[in-house]
C-alpha cells in the first residue's frame, strides 16, 4: 500500500519495444526576473503503441509544458531541462539528440496539434501549401506528390471540397475547419505518435464531439498512440485507456480510466469530479476546490495541494509525499493517505467523497459505468 513506484526503467536503458513514448524524472523550469519557475517537477509516464494517454489539470498545472519539452519546442534559455530528465522515443532518447536529428523526428514520426490553430498556422500561406510543406520534407517527395497528399489528408478530417479548401487561407475557414487542418497537418506523414493539446478548445459542443469522433477513429484506422491533453473529464472519460492528473508541476493521480474516475484515490481528483455540474444538483450549491494554485514562487513545503485539501493533516505540512499505490497495479496517487500514518483517515476521505459522488451522480458525459 505505501509502495512508492519508480520510474519505468533504469536511467539509460531503452523501455520496451511496445512501449513507444517513455517519460521518466522530467524536470522543466524557466528562469524570469523574480527567478526560477518550476513548470514541470519530476514528471514519469509511460505511453504504449496504439494507446491513447490523458493528461488533465488546471490551467497552469504543466500540462502543455511536458508536451512541449517532448516536443523540444521550448526556447532554452529561458527554459532548461534538469539534469536526470529522459524522454525515450520509439526506442531512441530524445532529449539528448542533436536538433537536427530531431527535427527528422518532429513532424514525421511524432506531431502536435496545438490548441490555437488560428495562431498556430501561418496567415500568409494557403492551407495546401502549409501541408505539402511538411510532406515534401519528411517523406522526400515530389512538390505534385506532396499536394495530392495535402488534398488526401484534408479529405481524411472530413472537410468538403478539399480540392478548393487546400488553395483558401486559414482566415477563410471557421474555428471547426481550422482544427480540422490542424488534425490533417498532424496525420499529413502518418506519425506514430499523435499529441493533442486542448483540441476542442473554443469549438461549440457540436464541433467538439465531431473532432474527438474524428480522433478516435483515425487513431483505429492509423494503429497511431495519442497523448490528450485536456482539462475536460468528459473528454476523458470517452477518449483515453490511461489518465495522468496534474497538479502544480507534479503529478497527483495515474492510472487506468476506470481507476481514476470512478474510484479516485487522491483529494484533488476527488475535488474535480466532486464540482462538476449535473442535472441532480440544479438550483443547488455547486461543489468547488477552495483556495487557488499556490504561485510556483511559494509552494507549499510539503504537499502542494495541502492549503486546499479537506483532508490534510499536520504530516502534509511537513512530509513531501511520494506516489504510492492507490489500489491497482499501476494505479497510484500522490497523497499521505496512502501511507500507515494516513491509514486511519483514508476510509472516512472515501467515504466523504462517494457520499458527494451519490448525491450529484456526477460522472462525467461519457463515463464507464
Amino acid at each position: 500500500m505505501t509502495e512508492v513506484l519508480a520510474a519505468t526503467a533504469p536511467v539509460g536503458t531503452p523501455p520496451d519495444r511496445e512501449i513507444l513514448l517513455d517519460v521518466r524524472n522530467l524536470r522543466t523550469s524557466f528562469k524570469v526576473l523574480d527567478g526560477i519557475v518550476p513548470a514541470v517537477d519530476d514528471i514519469s509516464f509511460s505511453l504504449r503503441r496504439g494507446q491513447t494517454l490523458g493528461i488533465v489539470g488546471e490551467s497552469g498545472s504543466g500540462k502543455s509544458v511536458t508536451a512541449l519539452t517532448i516536443m523540444r519546442l521550448l526556447d532554452i534559455p529561458p527554459a532548461s531541462i534538469g539534469d536526470g530528465s529522459e524522454v525515450w522515443f520509439d526506442g531512441h532518447e530524445i532529449l539528448s539528440m542533436p536538433i537536427d536529428e530531431m527535427r527528422k523526428i518532429r513532424g514525421k514520426d511524432v506531431a502536435m496539434i496545438f490548441q490555437e490553430p488560428l495562431t498556430s498556422l501561418n496567415p500568409v500561406f494557403t492551407i495546401g501549401d502549409q501541408i505539402a510543406e511538411q510532406v515534401e520534407l519528411h517523406l522526400r517527395v515530389s512538390k505534385k506528390e506532396a499536394w495530392d497528399r495535402a488534398i488526401e489528408s484534408i479529405r481524411l478530417v472530413g472537410i468538403p471540397s478539399p480540392e478548393r479548401r487546400v488553395k483558401q487561407y486559414p482566415h477563410e475557414m471557421s474555428g471547426g475547419m481550422r482544427q480540422r487542418v490542424m488534425i490533417a497537418m498532424g496525420l499529413s506523414c502518418e506519425p506514430k505518435l499523435l499529441i493533442a493539446d486542448e483540441p476542442t478548445t473554443a469549438l461549440d459542443v457540436t464541433i467538439q464531439a465531431q473532432i474527438l469522433e474524428l480522433l478516435k477513429s483515425i487513431q483505429e484506422r492509423t494503429g497511431s498512440a495519442l497523448l490528450l491533453i485536456t482539462h475536460d473529464l468528459g473528454v476523458v472519460a470517452e477518449m483515453v485507456d490511461n489518465v495522468i492528473v496534474m497538479y502544480a508541476g507534479q503529478i497527483v493521480e495515474q492510472g487506468t480510466v476506470e481507476e481514476v474516475l470512478l474510484e479516485p484515490r487522491a483529494p484533488y481528483t476527488m475535488g474535480l469530479l466532486e464540482s462538476i455540474p449535473s442535472v441532480e444538483k440544479r438550483g443547488g450549491r455547486l461543489s468547488a476546490i477552495k483556495g487557488v494554485v499556490p504561485s510556483p514562487f511559494n509552494l507549499p513545503p510539503a504537499c502542494r495541494f495541502e492549503p486546499r485539501c479537506p483532508y490534510a493533516w499536520d504530516r502534509c505540512r511537513t512530509v513531501i509525499p511520494g506516489l504510492y499505490r492507490a489500489g491497482g497495479d499501476n494505479h497510484r496517487a500522490r497523497c499521505h493517505l496512502h501511507t500507515p500514518e494516513g491509514a486511519g483517515r483514508l476510509p472516512a476521505a472515501l467515504e466523504r467523497h462517494h457520499v458527494a459522488m451519490n448525491v450529484g451522480r456526477n460522472l462525467p458525459s461519457g463515463g464507464r459505468e
